[in-house]
């Protein structure tokens, strides 16, 4: 029997054929953490261990509180800058740099075939490029950076077959909050997922990385595109270094679903969980206050054009305040470059630099009790992004800016 993508990681970083359920203990090529790293250089410092094994397989990114917004964050800041200067780990992202996941892939530090944890659960994101991207806790980080090494249960798989293509205004933010409604929000614990099908060779890496984003969402350990032409093209221009990410013909899944896409309409999510997924048509009408475009979910320059294609010589509904949050440095000067910032901007929109601060409520746009936010971000639970009687509804980045333009929630291609 044939080896499914995670099997193949698995068994390169053991050095060994392994099987789904298999216990192994072995060393990732990367281990990202982000504002957390001062909580786990505590963890650390209490393991008796003087120096992280391995620096070079550490990626530190400041993001989610940035700049500090109060003194507590600059302390925190501060130390995990200290840190990272005591033990000589070079791949250090200060805030402004962007978010974590998208900083991992922008800069290539993930590429095919890698197995890369993160101290987030969205680490999955990686599968975008063919990584095995597997979010752990603070603790099994701080392991890591005393032994280099950590143990995994070698997961299941799932198999997610996608074909046909996308209609007008439906992008891969829509695909993911779909599948979302027919998994649901535990339906791939503890698995990997797969995404396979002829449709795949039309997703970008941008449209992979809200894919493989939101596979946290369905409780996936890894969600992850195996290698193809579009993984070759990334790979030439990163210069990332690569390894086998197809997984074999003859491999076994535990489950298998099916999607066509061009079956997916514009979807929103509603309060208070991610899988409460409906049409946008009907959710129609639902007025709202605030309207996020970003975060490392859809914070893309693709998106960020989608939204401003939308919003290009019109004014937001004067009830919304709309944010932008740019998922890198990067993104922004190329949106900028290409006009989408100021056409946001003249739209009545608020650009935010890079970062998290919106999507988990740490800072920037919190909202009140009563108040209800449409965003592009991947979680809506109570409480996620201010009051707990606020209200999350979750949206593409097209119904986002539609509903800004709308003061309430609207089916994008009203205004296609």
């Amino acid at each position: 029997m044939g080896m499914t993508l995670a099997q193949k990681v698995f068994s390169r970083v053991a050095g060994r054929a392994v099987d789904v359920g298999q216990i192994v203990t072995v060393r990732p090529d990367r281990a990202m953490s982000h504002d957390n790293t001062a909580a786990i250089a505590k963890k650390f410092a209490t393991l008796g261990v003087e120096h992280v094994k391995y620096p070079d397989m550490h990626v530190i990114v400041l993001d989610h509180a940035v700049p500090a917004p109060n003194v507590d964050h600059a302390i925190n800041h501060k130390e995990i800058r200290e840190f990272v200067a005591a033990q000589g780990i070079r791949h250090f992202f200060d805030a402004g740099t962007g978010i974590c996941h998208q900083v991992m892939v922008e800069k290539g530090l993930v590429g095919p075939g890698m197995l890369a944890v993160g101290s987030d659960s969205h680490s999955t994101s990686y599968g975008s490029v063919g990584a095995l991207g597997v979010a752990i806790g603070r603790s099994e980080m701080a392991v890591i950076m005393a032994t280099g090494e950590m143990w995994f249960r070698v997961p299941e798989s799932m198999k997610v077959v996608l074909s046909g293509r996308f209609g007008t205004m439906v992008s891969a933010k829509d695909l993911a909050l779909y599948m979302l409604g027919r998994i649901r929000a535990d339906g791939a614990t503890y698995m990997a997922v797969e995404f396979h099908g002829d449709a795949v060779a039309r997703l970008s890496i941008a449209d992979r990385f809200t894919i493989a984003n939101m596979s946290a969402e369905m409780g996936a350990k890894a969600g992850v595109f195996p290698q193809d032409g579009v993984t070759d093209a990334f790979i030439a221009r990163s210069g990332t270094a690569a390894f086998d990410a197809r997984p074999d013909p003859d491999a076994r899944y535990a489950i298998t679903h099916a999607f066509d896409l061009s079956q997916v309409q514009p979807m929103v999510a509603r309060p208070h969980t991610v899988d409460n997924v409906a049409p946008a048509a009907e959710v129609r009408g639902v007025k709202v206050n605030q309207a996020l475009l970003g975060t490392c979910t859809n914070g893309r320059l693709q998106d960020l054009a989608a939204a401003a294609a939308i919003l290009k010589g019109k004014r937001i509904h004067p009830r919304v305040r709309m944010l932008v949050v740019p998922a890198s440095r990067k993104v922004l000067m190329d949106a900028m470059d290409a006009g989408y910032i100021r056409d946001l901007v003249e739209a009545g929109a608020m650009v935010l630099n890079p970062g998290c601060g919106p999507c988990l409520g740490a800072h920037e746009g919190i909202l009140a009790p009563g108040e209800r936010v449409i965003s592009s971000s991947n979680r809506n639970f109570k409480g996620r992004m201010g009051s707990t009687q606020a209200e999350i509804f979750l949206g593409s980045p097209q119904t986002v800016a539609a509903s800004a333009l709308a003061g309430e929630i609207i089916d994008p291609r009203e205004v296609a």
